[in-house]
Parts: C-alpha cells; sequence; structure tokens
C-alpha cells in the first residue's frame, strides 16, 4: 500500500503553496497562479507595487452653451386668395389653400382641395377661437385673419358690402329666367333642374359658389331671420331650398308643379340662409 511522505526537513516548516510558486514563476520575476498575476512584481528582489491603472482621459471642456433659437412664427403655408369666398361645396386649389392654413392652426385636414363636412367644421372652430363671426364661411375676415391678420368680431352680424346689391339682382334675375323650365331630379340647366340645380344656376350667374344638394346648401351658409333676408338669399325647408325674391316671394324648382315657379312663400320653411 502506498503511503503518503510526511517527511520534513529539520527544524523548518514548509509552506504548502512554495511549490507552487516556485513553479509559477512568470516572466519578469513575476508570480502567476494560471492567468492570474499576484498583486507584486520582482524586480531585482525587491518587491514593487503594481503600476497605477493609467488615468481615466480627462473629460472634453464644456461646449459654450447654444444661443437660445429665436422664437418661430408659424405662416399660413398659402396666402389665401383676396377675393374669393369659399364655402362648404367649394372645390380647388383656393380651399387646398384653405385646408393648409387651417392645418397650420391646428386642425388635422386632408388637402384635397374639397370644402365638405370636415373643412366646414374646422373652419368654425377656428372662427370660434379667434372671436370671429362663426358661420363656416371664408370671407374677408376669416380670410385675412388666416393670412396673419387679427380676427374682428362682427358682433353676430355681417357687414354689409358693395357688392350685395348687384350680386342680390344677378341672383333673382338668374332664377327668373328660369320659369318655366321642368322639374328634373338632379337637373342644374334649362333643360331641366331640382330645386338645388335652380339655386346653383342663379349663384353661379352672381358668381357664387354654392353645395349641390339642398342639405348641404342649408348647413353651408350662415342662418339669418326672415327680417335679415335679402333678394337672393336662401329659403330653407327640410329638403327644398328656394330663392327668396323679396316682399315674401319665393322662385324655385317645384317637385309638385313639375316646374320651376315664383310664389308666396309656404308651409313652415326651417329658415333663411344667406351666402353673403
Amino acid at each position: 500500500m502506498a503511503q503518503n511522505n510526511t517527511h520534513r526537513l529539520p527544524g523548518r516548516a514548509q509552506l504548502p503553496t512554495r511549490h507552487a510558486q516556485r513553479a509559477a514563476r512568470g516572466v519578469g520575476g513575476a508570480a502567476v497562479l494560471g492567468t492570474v498575476v499576484l498583486g507584486s512584481a520582482f524586480v531585482g528582489g525587491s518587491a514593487q507595487a503594481a503600476p497605477a491603472a493609467p488615468a481615466a482621459p480627462a473629460a472634453p471642456a464644456a461646449s459654450a452653451p447654444a444661443a437660445p433659437a429665436a422664437p418661430s412664427v408659424t405662416a399660413p403655408s398659402a396666402v389665401l386668395d383676396s377675393t374669393q369666398k369659399l364655402r362648404w361645396g367649394s372645390r380647388g386649389g383656393a380651399v387646398q389653400d384653405l385646408q393648409a392654413a387651417l392645418n397650420d392652426h391646428g386642425a388635422n385636414l386632408a388637402v384635397d382641395g374639397v370644402f365638405g363636412k370636415r373643412t366646414h367644421a374646422a373652419v368654425k372652430s377656428y372662427q370660434s377661437s379667434n372671436g370671429l363671426l362663426v358661420d363656416g364661411v371664408v370671407g374677408p375676415q376669416t380670410r385675412g385673419a388666416l393670412n396673419g391678420g387679427s380676427g374682428v368680431s362682427t358682433g353676430g352680424a355681417s357687414a354689409p358690402t358693395s357688392s350685395s346689391s348687384s350680386s342680390s339682382s344677378a341672383i333673382v334675375n338668374a332664377a327668373r329666367s328660369a320659369l318655366g323650365t321642368p322639374y328634373s331630379w338632379g337637373g342644374s340647366s334649362l333643360g331641366g333642374m331640382d330645386c338645388s340645380g335652380l339655386v346653383n344656376y342663379a349663384y353661379k350667374a352672381a358668381g357664387i359658389d354654392v353645395p349641390r344638394t339642398s342639405s348641404q346648401i342649408a348647413n353651408g351658409g350662415r342662418w339669418i331671420s326672415q327680417s335679415e333676408a335679402q333678394p337672393g338669399d336662401i329659403v330653407a325647408w327640410s329638403g327644398h331650398v328656394a330663392i327668396y325674391a323679396g316682399n315674401g316671394q319665393i322662385i324655385d324648382a317645384s317637385g309638385s308643379k313639375q316646374r320651376v315657379v315664383e310664389r308666396g312663400i309656404w308651409g313652415n320653411p326651417i329658415g333663411f340662409v344667406t351666402y353673403r
């Protein structure tokens, strides 16, 4: 049976790690166990402290704080046309400019050139926020505010314009020129027209765009009282519209009479609407 060697040199204790230290002596006198350097190196027999870790690179000098940027001023994407009134049913590049300008003021509209329900609501919201007459129509005051001017409240009444009387005459005269035209659903010419077609026909003669259907016409303008109504304004019923001719008279494309007629206001209209 093999026996452990228990012999020791007389009078001298031997540490168990001494052989390992001697066996593991590395290059330059450094004592290494495995791959770990034991904290000191021997040069010329004297113990030296391990080299200090290299100093961390100095932090770059802080750059001077940038000068604060000048406050930006949001300008409308496009200057709106100075003469054209825009309302429900309007289309084209001027409506695209309007939609872009409304988006600059917080709206979220598709810039598609179609003045419909969303654009109408955005116009009314803008007018309400800027102290303007809330009618959903982009006239001189709303247009001026969107172009960078300040909104001026009209106190709930529209300011008279020099072209009001001429447009009234043009609208009523055009409507009267259509008297006797046969009623035709969806038509808007002297060959045949329905109630909204007559309104479009008459307003086109005055250079004013209006929506195509009776409900859009009623909702796209500004509601007024009968005492405020002028010839050329619109009388609205549920599902029907007519041109107000003054003195309690209207011109409309009558489904019951199957032609365009001039007659007194009949039944119970829901109100009067102006686009001027």
